[in-house]
């Protein structure tokens, strides 16, 4: 069985930072440094960057 809880993304328990987009809460703490964004908005984002050619 695999162990659901090894993944790349931090692991928090509350409270959240905000998303500085949409104001969501994201998977980061409040302590967080820099840019947080929640994970619609980090797609949007990757997506809105990533080179088109």
């Amino acid at each position: 069985m695999a162990d659901t809880n090894s993944s790349a993304k931090p692991t928090a328990e509350g409270p959240f930072a905000e998303c500085v987009l949409c104001r969501e809460p994201t998977e980061y703490p409040e302590t967080h440094k820099g840019v947080t964004l929640c994970p619609v908005c980090e797609w949007h984002e990757a997506q809105r960057t990533a080179c088109s050619g």
